[in-house]
């Protein structure tokens, strides 16, 4: 049997509980608590979040052979610049990040937070002895002893005893933090190092000045010195050249743009909604990125561009950034979506129409093809186009001109097509909906555009720009989301894509009071919250998402006639049942019918090993 904790026992411990909650509070805002409250987990996803960044969690032996593997390769010298310019990215993104978060917090709150993030990072502890600061006088001085640093630790085990100080990217990440924090460069030194047998470390910041020039500390923020082992330097003679982009102002707004995101962690990759003049792409994904490479790629050249991906990714607006990075941006950009129009209409609306073609037309009038001269027509929903219309398109491409509709004299046009498909051509192809010929006409230069759910790393990004924009548009101050609030969002797959996302900001910012955050119930305050048809996610009292069926809410609703044991059991059968009929239509593959449920496949896997349903049972033979 355990053994019973005596009184005393309890007190104390109560009492290190207390102090550790304290300690947790104390201080300037942001607290430990404030920074540790913004580190989320979601393994499902394979991410961890660190307010809307993502972040990574790398063991500190992984980090020592790193750290070694660079010794080796670059020298000393060589590793350490490398190493302290990492450092001082991060500690300037940090700053920002502080900033931007809690924006009252005085400038001993922003600068201690610093020196907790480190310690939250599981890189050092930092004991401050002194820190002096007056900025608009221009002065800065800094002391402080680091117990226990994770790099000097790993340098002793790889290289025992240094003669100079080892904490490089710890040096580098203090003095990228106060440089962002002070507007002026500021530059730790390591006066004494564990790395060389002291008991601590101690460092001290100080603003630049000629003689630290002199005495060369500032070699390291070179970013294009180039210090190399003498083995290396013989296959490595010049720098590596950046690599040639367009000169596009749309493209290097929006590669600035991705810049400041992956620096800052503010932006996202979205939309600049209900303003078509400042509409931007923005992207800090690596799927995202590689659809913006690839528009970069075919920009220059007149190829016919094929954009496939879900609805709501925002094919409209990778179609414009295509037209401001080509050589027609001058050009004008016209769109057609083919399936708004009627199959009696589209040959109308895209070749126009002669004057008394058909009754109703009292004047003649130019079709989209004529509009888009010299420039891009953009053609969306294309599979939805019949296959009469879809022959007349066709030699169009073929031989560059047009006919108006009831007009004999053929119209020479010069116009980039791209073409958006929500669906795969060529099964379209292969169930005879779409021509062939059509399709390899389009399919010249296809760009995948990933849905949402392949793009996490944007969501909370996103989130961040609709709310800001919409609390703008609706003059409300909203200071950010909950803690739940932002746990659901980062769990839902969004079949709506980035158009629902958009959406469920709006919501939630209309629902939220002025002056505080959004909550869950904000954003998904129906019973069941999915643009699928059929089964829906929905809230539980408890906060937690899980899937219904629509008839569910209702029977949930019904507590007040029935007993809560008989409404619990209908509840479950009606899931099972549910459930059953999802698998069966996916033939028992979990993660498309995960997909069609619109929720994530562990979810799902949960839920079914809990009813005990066998996915393999629904598998044909």
């Amino acid at each position: 049997m355990p053994r019973k904790l005596r009184l005393s026992e309890i007190t104390e411990r109560a009492d290190q509980a207390k102090s550790i909650k304290d300690a947790l509070h104390a201080g300037d805002p942001p607290t430990l608590h404030d920074l540790t409250e913004s580190l989320r987990f979601t393994p499902n996803d394979g991410r961890i979040w660190f307010d809307t960044r993502r972040m990574l969690l790398f063991g500190a032996h992984s980090f020592g052979a790193l750290r070694r593997e660079l010794i080796e390769t670059l020298g000393p010298a060589g590793a350490r610049d490398l190493l302290m310019r990492v450092g001082f990215s991060a500690g300037a993104s940090d700053a920002a990040f502080v900033r931007k978060h809690w924006p009252d917090s005085d400038d001993a709150g922003v600068l201690s937070a610093g020196e907790r993030i480190h310690a939250v990072m599981g890189m050092v502890k930092v004991e401050t002895i002194r820190r002096d600061h007056d900025i608009p006088n221009g002065t800065f001085d800094a002391e402080f002893l680091w117990h226990d640093s994770v790099e000097a630790a790993e340098h002793l085990k790889a290289h025992g005893l240094s003669a100079e100080p080892v904490c490089w990217m710890q040096l580098g990440y203090a003095s990228g933090y106060a440089s962002a924090f002070y507007g002026k460069r500021v530059i730790y030194r390591e006066l004494e190092c564990a790395g060389c047998g002291a008991a601590h470390c101690r460092i001290v910041g100080e603003t630049t000045s000629e003689r630290m020039q002199a005495n060369d500390d500032l070699d390291w923020l070179q970013l294009d010195r180039q210090r190399l082992s003498p083995a290396t330097a013989q296959g490595r003679t010049t720098r590596r050249q950046p690599v040639a982009t367009s000169t596009s102002p749309r493209h290097d707004a929006n590669k600035t743009d991705a810049t400041n995101a992956g620096a800052t962690g503010i932006d996202a990759t979205g939309i600049e909604p209900h303003a078509s003049s400042a509409q931007r792409i923005v992207g800090v994904s690596a799927a995202v990125s590689i659809a913006l490479q690839k528009i970069e790629r075919v920009a220059p050249t007149p190829a016919t561009v094929l954009l496939n991906g879900e609805s709501g990714v925002g094919k409209d607006l990778f179609a414009n950034a295509l037209h401001r990075s080509s050589l027609l941006a001058e050009g004008p950009f016209v769109a057609l979506n083919c399936a708004a129009i009627p199959d009696t209409l589209i040959e109308a609306e895209l070749f126009g129409v002669e004057k008394g073609a058909f009754t109703g037309a009292e004047r003649s009038r130019p079709g989209r093809f004529e509009r888009a001269d010299g420039g891009t027509l953009f053609l969306d929903e294309i599979p939805s186009l019949s296959l009469e219309a879809q022959g007349k398109l066709l030699r169009t491409l073929q031989d560059g001109e047009i006919e108006r509709v009831g007009g004999s004299q053929p119209i020479r046009v010069d116009v980039r097509i791209v073409a958006a498909a929500n669906k795969d051509l060529l099964q379209e192809v292969q169930a005879g909906r779409f021509r062939e010929d059509l399709y390899y006409r389009l399919n010249v230069f296809p760009i995948r555009l990933p849905p949402l759910r392949e793009r996490r790393d944007d969501i909370p990004l996103l989130v961040e720009h609709f709310s800001r924009h919409y609390a703008e548009r609706y003059r409300k101050s909203i200071t950010g989301l909950t803690r739940k609030a932002s746990d659901a969002l980062l769990a839902y797959d969004y079949p709506g894509n980035v158009r629902e996302l958009q959406n469920l900001v709006e919501r939630g910012v209309i629902n939220a009071l002025d002056g505080g955050p959004i909550d869950a119930f904000h954003l998904f305050e129906d019973a069941g919250f999915s643009s699928s048809p059929g089964a829906k996610l929905r809230i539980n009292a408890a906060g937690d998402l899980e899937t219904a069926e629509p008839d569910d809410v209702s029977l949930s609703h019904s507590s007040e006639t029935t007993t809560a044991s008989h409404t619990k059991d209908a509840v479950t059968e009606r899931e099972r049942q549910m459930l059953e009929r999802v698998l069966g239509n996916a033939e028992g593959n979990v993660s498309q019918a995960a997909r069609d449920l619109g929720i994530t496949r562990a979810k799902l896997a949960y839920r079914l090993q809990k009813l005990g349903l066998e996915p393999g049972r629904y598998r044909y033979p």
